[in-house]
This record gives C-alpha cells, sequence and structure tokens, in this order.
C-alpha cells in the first residue's frame, strides 16, 4: 500500500463538552481528489479548520500525519509552509490590498491572471481591484480558490459554501479540482453538488462526526441518498455510535 499523504487516526474534537469528530479515521494518498459528503451538522467544516489548525480547534485525540509529519503541535503558518492549504466558505478581506498583490503574497512564481481565469474572473478587470469590501462574496470566493491555485499546494482543502453566495459553475469548481491534481496535489473536497462530488477518485460519507462509509464516488453519493439526511444529529439515519 502506497504511504498516505494525509493519514488521520481516532481523531476527537469536542465543543461543550459533545463530540463533533468522534474517532475519525480517513486517508488521501498523493494526487487524489477525495470528496467528503454529509448533512449539515455532521462535522465537515469542523474537520477542515481542525486540520489546518485554526485558534480553538486543538483535537482532544487523536494522530494526524501529513507526508509524515505530525501536524497537531504545528502552528497554522507551519502547516501551510508543508502545503496544505484551505479555501474558507467565508474569505478574508484584506483592506489595501490588491488582488494582484494577494495572489502573489509569498509566491514568487504565481501567475494572478491564470489563476483568475481559472475561476472565471477577468483579470484585466480584477488585478488592480482591492480584496475588500467593494468586492462581493462570490467575488471574494473565487478569488480565494484562485490564491489556492497560486500556492500549488500538497493538500488543498476546499469547502464549498453551501447557499448565500454567487456559486461557481460546476463547470469552473471541476476546472479548479483538476489543476491541483495537474500540478501534482491533493484535494479534501466538502461538497453538496453531488455532479462535483462524482468526480473524485474516492468519495467518503461522514456521520455525527464519524466516517461511515468510503469507496466509490457513486457508490458514496447513493449512499449518503440513500440516507436522506438534512441536519446530522446521528438519530435521522439511526447511526449510533458504537
Amino acid at each position: 500500500m502506497p504511504v498516505p499523504l494525509l493519514d488521520i487516526t481516532g481523531l476527537t474534537f469536542e465543543a461543550d463538552h459533545r463530540p463533533i469528530l468522534d474517532r475519525l479515521d480517513l486517508s488521501i494518498q498523493p494526487g487524489e481528489i477525495h470528496a467528503l459528503l454529509g448533512a449539515n451538522g455532521s462535522g465537515k467544516t469542523t474537520l477542515a479548520y481542525v486540520l489546518m489548525g485554526c485558534e480553538g480547534y486543538a483535537p482532544s485525540g487523536g494522530r494526524i500525519l501529513f507526508d509524515g509529519t505530525d501536524l497537531i503541535p504545528l502552528k497554522m503558518y507551519e502547516r501551510a509552509r508543508l502545503g496544505l492549504t484551505l479555501a474558507w466558505q467565508e474569505p478574508a478581506r484584506f483592506e489595501g490590498v490588491t488582488v494582484r498583490e494577494y495572489l502573489s503574497l509569498g509566491k514568487p512564481d504565481a501567475d494572478p491572471a491564470e489563476a483568475l481565469s481559472h475561476v472565471g474572473l477577468d483579470p484585466a478587470r480584477y488585478l488592480h481591484r482591492r480584496v475588500d469590501k467593494a468586492l462581493s462574496g462570490g467575488e471574494r470566493h473565487r478569488i480565494e480558490l484562485a490564491s489556492v491555485l497560486s500556492m500549488h499546494p500538497k493538500l488543498a482543502i476546499l469547502d464549498e459554501p453551501s447557499a448565500g453566495i454567487d456559486m461557481l459553475s460546476i463547470s469552473h469548481i471541476i476546472g479548479i479540482i483538476r489543476a491541483v491534481k495537474a500540478g501534482g496535489g491533493s484535494v479534501l473536497l466538502i461538497t453538496h453538488q453531488e455532479e462535483v462530488a462524482l468526480i473524485a477518485d474516492r468519495a467518503s460519507q461522514l456521520c455525527a462526526g464519524r466516517i461511515i462509509f468510503s469507496g466509490s464516488p457513486r457508490d458514496a453519493v447513493d449512499h449518503f441518498r440513500g440516507r436522506a439526511c438534512v441536519r446530522c444529529d446521528g438519530e435521522e439515519c439511526h447511526y449510533v455510535r458504537p
């Protein structure tokens, strides 16, 4: 068996004495696109924040190895240096920074114009604009994804917004994912769109903080649809924590 790029075992995270991630196991291989499906509240975004090392998201148990390195003691910037990046559901604003500058920060070989084209934004219209409140939520989300492409990450965690934002077309989302893979990276794709999940190499379903199914994308989508979950409480699908 090849050595996984990301190897998560027994990962536990609690909030208000309630397990959000419950002894979660998941692995992602180099160059793999792995889709993660789950109802709202199942722990998908929490997993992304724990992996990235966001403040307040230190796990209470388990192990996370990334390219052979233990991530848990590392700060967010140290994880980024290793090649791990996250496209946020709610992208940040940077007053006074132009899009060109933002897409080039710490990336001397970046091509901001090419990255913008990948996410469906005209470079001539956007490179000079500032990453501030003048941009719509959808525009900022696209620029955030362009930044991910500019980084050439080993693993990109793409957490799709569920609603309320100018969504990228499916063709653009697929193009971004394939561009990361073509650059030698892997993708953990947190998605609500079945058509997007089906482009993955493998897919898993998260329920009540644990992976309850992993397999082909088609089988994972069918498994998720068959449970008809709307919000994850571990009861509607009759999932019982062992």
